[in-house]
Parts: C-alpha cells; sequence; structure tokens
C-alpha cells in the first residue's frame, strides 16, 4: 500500500492541478470568448472534465483521487479513510487548491493575491450546490459498484455536465470554493458567499451518507 506521505502529495499535487484547469480555463476562455458567456462556460467545462479524467486516471491509483473534502468524508464515513487519513487529506487539498490558484494567476501574469467579486448568493445557487455534490457522490458510490475502472470518465463526463444544468455551475467542492474566492477572474466567487456553498456541500454530503447507510442496512424480516 502507498504511503500515507505519498497520498497526501498526491491529494495535494492533484488538487492544485485541478484549479490551476479550472480557473485557467475559465481566464483563456473569457479572454478568448468576446463576452459570449457560454463559449467561456463550454471552454472552461470542457477543459475541467478532461482534466479531471487524467488527474483521477493517474493519482487514483496512489492515493484514490479524492481532490474534495466531500468526496473524502464520504470514504471516512464508509470505513475506508482513518482519521488521520481524513485530517491530513483535506489539509493537503485546501492547501493544494489555493497554490492552483496562484499558478493560474502566474500564468497569465495576473496579481497573485486577489478576491473574488463574481456574486453568487440565492436559494438558486445553494439548491444548485446541494444538487451537483450530492450527484457527485452518488456517482462515485454507483460508479465504484457497478464500473470503478470507469470512474475518471464518470467523474470528468458529470462535472462537465454539472457545468450546464446547475445555476452554480456546480462547485461541488469545499477546497475549491474556498480557492475560487481568492480569484477576481471567471471562475471567481465572492468571499461572503463562498459559506453558502459550502454550507450546502457540506449537508449534501451528510445526506447522501445517510441514504447510503439505511440503503445498506439489512431488512427487516416479512411476518
Amino acid at each position: 500500500m502507498t504511503t500515507l506521505h505519498k497520498r497526501i502529495f498526491a491529494e495535494f499535487l492533484g488538487t492544485a492541478a485541478l484549479l490551476a484547469i479550472v480557473v485557467g480555463s475559465g481566464i483563456m476562455g473569457q479572454q478568448l470568448a468576446n463576452g459570449n458567456f457560454a463559449v467561456a462556460l463550454l471552454a472552461n467545462s470542457l477543459a475541467t472534465g478532461t482534466g479531471l479524467f487524467v488527474l483521477i486516471t493517474i493519482l487514483g491509483p496512489i492515493s484514490g483521487a479524492h481532490f474534495n473534502p466531500c468526496v473524502t468524508v464520504l470514504f471516512w464515513a464508509k470505513n475506508e479513510r482513518s482519521n488521520i487519513e481524513l485530517l491530513t487529506y483535506v489539509v493537503a487539498q485546501i492547501l493544494g487548491a489555493l497554490l492552483g490558484v496562484w499558478i493560474a494567476h502566474l500564468m497569465f501574469d495576473l496579481p497573485i493575491l486577489s478576491e473574488g467579486v463574481k456574486i453568487r448568493t440565492g436559494a438558486g445557487q445553494w439548491v444548485s450546490e446541494f444538487v451537483a455534490t450530492a450527484g457527485l457522490l452518488i456517482t462515485i458510490l454507483l460508479g465504484l459498484r457497478s464500473r470503478g475502472e470507469a470512474m475518471p470518465a464518470l467523474v470528468g463526463a458529470y462535472i462537465t455536465s454539472a457545468y450546464w444544468f446547475t445555476a452554480s455551475t456546480s462547485f461541488a467542492n469545499p477546497a475549491l470554493t474556498l480557492a475560487r474566492a481568492l480569484t477576481d477572474s471567471f471562475a471567481g466567487i465572492r468571499m461572503e458567499d463562498a459559506p453558502g456553498f459550502i454550507g450546502s456541500q457540506l449537508i449534501a454530503t451528510l445526506v447522501v451518507i445517510l441514504a447510503a447507510r439505511f440503503l445498506a442496512s439489512p431488512s427487516a424480516p416479512n411476518r
């Protein structure tokens, strides 16, 4: 089994790469779209989905390729991650996400430190984050049961589609949300709006965990 240090580093590296992809493709898409939001979002979603496919494929065998505290909490709740793995994975994901944003800023000659200004708040946004996160976790749970080898494609395809069918463009990741509050770019979010997103993501995680436990519990015998 891969050592904990290697797994932590894989989570850090993968999350950093993911955020560089999300933020960098958002910046590039916006620059080339000439004000067409749909074209910019298409570029952003395709880059994110295909990037996830690559990252999960190459880093999955090392750490499981969570890159997302909600995914780590899910596997911890299934007793597939220890308490120390839960803590260290989440810290690595947050630090990696911040690094990824800064790398994207450097690539596009933007200030390394900035603050998100895009307004993303309200019931529609929060419900969207609940749906996006729950859908992601369900995709992982059912995908592992039916076709585990297809997980990179399943997650990449799901996130690409969720960019389009959710009003929030599917953050579905607390570490990603926090990091995107530190970029004044296409992918950004106001810091004051981030708690609403993260709260919805965590509630969705709890609901999926409880639902999975209920479905897995032995049925009462018929009388």
